[in-house]
């Protein structure tokens, strides 16, 4: 009721109401799109090619709305921009120039942003050479050079346009625009996802009590990351008084609202970007003993790869979440704006133990985050191997399209408070 009652008075100031509806502007643009098939291709061709799945189409077709299935000209989506976002952070802790970029503020993003910005155009091309040339290859009715050409231009142009609408929505709308634009492929999936699950059900294939076990596990699932990435760690923080002329200023109390969940969904998308990288080479080897050891041993429909992929995936949502987290928090720069402000925690020296003190409860209460993204995210994969419901991407689809939801919202919420503030001082 709160999120009706927020989106409602939203609507009612003009200013984010054009922000609002200019954001789904943009996600209606992007459907559009994901139904626009890429030129030159032979669609009955193309289904033979999806009818031996291994089960890792599913992690493109998360991403992309089913336009990866469908081979339409945003077939590739957003992830070669997810990945170099992922080579670009990881680079700030390897060489120096980009630490300094990361450092220098307004400017030194800016810069991050243009590298990122070349970098997903290579590996877009990259993505597309492998699908044309490899994986599709023969769903291509026209086998000259400049019809593949033409193709890998195309799925390329696709994610480039994907970048700049993401962009678009960040700066004339409400949220992230890649995290949007997920969502967006994500909820476009979720009609036929439930209608073959009907399916199931009505030919026999699944029981009532299985469907059940998925509702319940939808339900825990929403309700979960609802109260997680809601809930907060709250630290005290106690400001010494200060005597000017004959007035004393200063002596409240208040606190640092520290997140359990401070990456937010990142760390799940993050994860499942990097688990794509093997598929991605598969695709130069089609009919390959290395595809067939992709297939079997990191794929969540292979055996034992079921088990790798799970135990990957745990490992690297924790890694991503432990390093978003350090990327979006700095305790150093907390501590020093406390100290200048006169501020304390109380029991805590000022300075380096307070910087210590907030790096134990962040580590501690991200651990919480990680375990948590780590089972929702697993845990639909493992199920599916027992229960025969064809649920490996359910927990993850809910978990991006609610931890999104929420984090949109409160985006949503920020630009409320801050136009009354404006109107306040104004």
């Amino acid at each position: 009721m709160e999120m009706l009652k927020t989106i409602s008075q939203a609507f009612k100031v003009a200013e984010i109401r054009s922000k609002i509806i200019f954001t789904l502007l943009m996600l209606v643009v992007f459907r559009i799109g994901s139904n626009i098939p890429v030129p030159g291709i032979n669609r009955s061709a193309l289904a033979q090619v999806f009818a031996g799945d291994t089960g890792l189409f599913d992690l493109f077709d998360l991403f992309s709305g089913g336009a990866f299935s469908n081979f339409t000209i945003f077939a590739l989506s957003i992830t070669p921009y997810i990945t170099a976002s992922i080579i670009i952070q990881l680079l700030t802790i390897a060489f120096p120039y980009f630490e300094r970029l990361a450092k220098e503020g307004q400017e030194g993003r800016k810069k991050m942003a243009q590298i990122t910005r070349y970098l997903t155009i290579v590996l877009a091309v990259i993505q597309a050479l492998g699908l044309t040339v490899g994986l599709f290859r023969q769903a291509v009715v026209d086998q000259s050079w400049f019809s593949f050409v033409v193709i890998i231009l195309v799925l390329t142009a696709g994610t480039a346009f994907l970048m700049w609408l993401g962009e678009q929505i960040n700066e004339k709308g409400i949220g992230n625009g890649i995290s949007l634009i997920i969502f967006g492929g994500i909820v476009a999936r979720l009609p036929s996802g439930l209608r073959s699950l009907w399916t199931q059900y009505s030919d026999g294939t699944l029981s009532i009590i299985t469907l059940l076990l998925f509702a319940v596990f939808a339900i825990v699932v929403i309700l979960g990351v609802i109260e997680v990435q809601q809930g907060t760690r709250r630290i005290p923080v106690q400001y010494a008084k200060r005597v000017v002329g004959r007035k004393m200023y200063g002596g409240q109390s208040t606190h640092i609202p520290l997140k359990v969940n401070q990456a937010g969904v990142i760390p799940v998308i993050f994860a499942l970007s990097i688990l794509q990288f093997p598929l991605t080479v598969t695709y130069f080897f089609p009919d390959s003993g290395f595809t067939d050891f992709i297939t079997k041993w990191l794929s969540p429909a292979g055996n034992p790869g079921v088990w790798v992929y799970a135990v990957l995936n745990v490992l690297l949502i924790i890694f991503f979440n432990y390093f978003y987290t350090a990327v979006t928090f700095n305790p150093v720069e907390v501590a020093q704006n406390m100290k200048a402000n006169g501020g304390f925690i109380p029991g805590i020296r000022p300075g380096k133990a307070t910087i210590e003190y907030l790096n134990k409860v962040m580590s501690r209460i991200s651990f919480v985050g990680a375990i948590f993204l780590a089972v929702i995210a697993t845990m639909p994969t493992l199920v599916s191997q027992f229960s025969g419901l064809d649920m490996r991407f359910g927990g993850t689809s809910l978990l991006i399209a609610v931890g999104v939801a929420l984090d949109t919202m409160k985006q949503l919420e920020n630009q409320m408070v801050m136009r009354n503030y404006q109107g306040f001082l104004k």
